[in-house]
């Protein structure tokens, strides 16, 4: 079922597709589609359910999404994956050693993406380039790869160039930053109040040098500096930095569009995003009927969206092989040092 798809990427029910989902799928042909722990039992069916998906979508390069950031996000855990240590302990090695901290950082995410690649799963909404910031939300919290610009972009460098290297598309996120918000906006929606000079030579500069990387994934996130009514995902403002500014020219992918951080009917979240100028709406976690009002509501792909996207899978090298085995044991000792149990 190739042809026209949908500006959208939603979420899988179970660790099969329903009669309804093949059938909703179908009828709607997403540009893509994202997992969550739910649908992660063990390896087999695993790839069983992304072969339905590609096997629906008639795309081998079909979008297949997780969170598999280390730590507290990760949906694949054990005892059928590998157990994954957060950002922070890497942080926290590069204020010993950087350079061991940087291979720590491209090992283990060439150790993800392994996973994900034999998973048949092969986009991964990481790294997080926010940054922490003392008294604010924890939401961020141990994701983040520390408190200074430029040690953030030398350890999210190496997790794309790990995650890249294994064939997986790497996401970088939240596009302008999210590390300043007090409140988790999963719950409700942040206000950031820092002047637009300190973001421009704070929360900007990771995003700015990583704006190479072909997807984003955008904060829903009011920065009164830029707009102080709209959130990132729905302001045409913020957007216009995101590209102008900071150059991201990538796709442009929303957050969840069912986080609390927003407001109105989801019809009006799609329209308010896709005129805003992101490229591709995420949904995840509803029901039946909330995923019909927002696949009813999407548009398809703009050609502008359509040429991102292909410019970027074209950008994925193929897999390097890598001994599994080695790499981990490599990995243990060099993060031993601050390694956590």
């Amino acid at each position: 079922m190739a042809g026209a798809m949908k500006a959208l990427i939603i979420d899988v029910e179970g660790t099969e597709l329903t009669k309804e989902e093949r059938a909703f799928f179908k009828k709607h042909n997403p540009l893509g589609y994202i997992l969550f722990a739910r649908s992660c039992k063990e390896p087999k069916q695993l790839k069983a359910l992304t072969d339905s998906l590609r096997e629906i979508s008639g795309r081998e390069d079909v979008p297949i999404l997780i969170d598999q950031e280390g730590g507290r996000v990760a949906r694949l855990r054990p005892p059928h994956w590998r157990k994954t240590v957060p950002a922070d302990v890497y942080a926290k090695l590069a204020a010993r050693d950087e350079k061991a901290a940087k291979e720590a950082t491209y090992l283990n995410n060439r150790l993800i993406a392994m996973e994900l690649q034999a998973q048949g799963i092969n986009v991964d909404c990481t790294p997080v380039l926010d940054l922490l910031v003392k008294g604010m939300s924890d939401v961020i919290g141990d994701r983040a790869f520390g408190t200074e610009p430029r040690q953030i972009v030398k350890l999210a460098t190496e997790v794309c160039r790990g995650m890249m290297d294994s064939g997986v598309m790497p996401i970088i996120k939240h596009i302008p930053g999210h590390g300043r918000t007090k409140v988790d906006s999963h719950h409700e929606l942040p206000v950031v109040d820092a002047p637009l000079e300190v973001l421009r030579k704070t929360d900007f500069v990771p995003f700015k040098e990583l704006a190479h990387i072909p997807w984003a994934m955008t904060a829903h996130v009011i920065y009164t500096a830029i707009d102080d009514k709209l959130p990132a995902t729905h302001s045409k403002k913020v957007v216009k930095v995101i590209r102008d500014e900071i150059g991201f020219d990538g796709l442009l992918l929303t957050d969840d569009l069912s986080m609390k951080a927003l407001s109105g009917s989801y019809a009006e979240r799609v329209h308010q995003s896709i005129n805003a100028g992101c490229d591709v709406v995420l949904h995840c976690n509803g029901k039946m009927a909330e995923k019909a009002e927002v696949a009813e509501n999407t548009p398809l792909m703009s050609q502008q969206a359509m040429d991102r996207f292909t410019k970027g899978f074209k950008a994925l090298p193929k897999p390097k092989k890598l001994g599994a085995h080695e790499t981990e044991q490599a990995l243990a000792t060099l993060i031993s040092p601050v390694q956590v149990a």
